[in-house]
């Protein structure tokens, strides 16, 4: 059994079923847990339900159902401490000497099986209080909006307002916790690890330090403003660069924007869901633009030079003689922005039908109809 390490294992993997919270079986693979977390989460998001408590603790369970599921070392070692539990949680079954084969631990599970850090987080987690492991301040939840663009924003790449409210790094101290001018101190008790070692007899476990909770740092003079936790709850807006050419439903993550940690650890992440409205006269095909090209008979039987829009200004297309409604045509270059270049511009031209006919158009048809000897229909063995 591999290691697993002291902040991965929490006494509430015990307790709490991450793949219920998320509605998910436990052989769901990480798109299946993910597409599950994003839709709770825009479900029961704080922004979306202003004033719901039960909402907003929703939020917060699947919040850290997806924190461990959506890791896989996290995953694996959740999937481990619930096989154990599964297998004979209930007072460690057959306690006796810590030495004793299958002695002391659930399922059966033998002291030479478990190693040292295994056994430091599963006594501390299991007992709680006095020597226990003490609760780790956690990374910020991610947060999710979404932006809507025009079709000619999308192409050219627009910098956008974006308003979230909710925790948001203090205004007075910066998320520091620590009271403005001055700043936190190492942990003295751990030496700024946030772990410290404890003899068990004849091994020795590791355990979150006591005194800073897992941080590393402590706080002498809190800041006033957020009580020491680094956050306040305040509407906060940010300016989101959204790159040329993105695609409708694309999602741009913005590290660090989410909410604030606890004190001394990492925001979590922003994802900014783009939406890019229809345009009038192009679509899109993965890099390629898409246009339909009217042209008229004559231009399609006898060949012309057509003039085609483009995202910056009209190009001009060779159309051979005799081409068929429908064809299309590939233009270099003038496509969608990326990386390196653009896409290209795809043409495909329809041969327009006039509703009306002049009394000279109509004549000239008819002349036409009378000097055409085939029909296009003997294929089908048809007139």
């Amino acid at each position: 059994m591999s290691p697993v390490a002291a902040e991965e294992f929490r006494r509430e993997w015990f307790e709490k079923d991450y793949y219920s919270v998320l509605g998910v079986p436990k052989n769901a693979t990480h798109a299946e847990i993910k597409k599950a977390y994003r839709k709770l989460a825009q479900k029961h998001h704080p922004d979306a339900n202003a004033g719901n408590a039960q909402a907003e603790e929703r939020f917060k369970e699947v919040s850290a159902a997806y924190d461990v599921l959506g890791d896989e070392e996290k995953r694996k070692a959740y999937d481990r401490v619930r096989d154990m539990g599964a297998a004979g949680f209930g007072g460690f079954p057959g306690a006796g000497s810590a030495g004793g084969a299958g002695g002391g631990f659930p399922g059966g599970v033998r002291v030479e099986d478990v190693e040292v850090g295994d056994l430091g987080d599963l006594f501390g987690g299991l007992f709680g209080g006095g020597r226990g492991r003490q609760a780790r301040p956690r990374r910020g939840a991610d947060l999710e909006t979404d932006v809507r663009l025009s079709f000619d924003d999308a192409m050219a790449g627009v910098t956008v307002p974006v308003t979230l409210s909710g925790p948001a790094p203090c205004s007075a101290c910066h998320g520091s916790g620590a009271a403005p001018g001055t700043q936190p101190a190492t942990c003295g008790n751990c030496g700024g690890r946030g772990e410290v070692a404890v003899n068990q007899g004849f091994f020795q476990m590791s355990q979150t330090c006591p005194r800073c909770h897992g941080t590393g740092r402590l706080v002498e003079s809190p800041c006033a403003t957020c009580g020491g936790t680094g956050a306040e709850r305040r509407k906060r807006s940010l300016q989101v660069r959204i790159p040329a050419g993105v695609r409708d439903g694309a999602r741009i993550r913005l590290s660090g924007k989410g909410e604030p940690g606890g004190p001394g650890m990492p925001a979590g992440d922003l994802f900014v869901q783009v939406h890019v409205a229809s345009h009038p006269t192009f679509g899109r095909k993965g890099d390629d633009l898409t246009v339909d090209l009217p042209i008229t008979y004559p231009e399609a039987a006898l060949g012309a030079q057509v003039q085609v829009p483009t995202l910056d200004g009209a190009v001009t297309l060779k159309v051979p003689s005799g081409t068929p409604s429908g064809k299309t045509f590939r233009i270099k270059g003038k496509g969608a922005p990326r990386r390196s270049g653009h896409g290209d511009l795809l043409v495909t031209v329809r041969v327009d039908v006039p509703g009306k006919l002049s009394k000279d158009q109509k004549r000239l048809l008819e002349q036409l109809a009378e000097a055409t000897t085939e029909s296009p229909r003997q294929p089908l063995g048809v007139r």
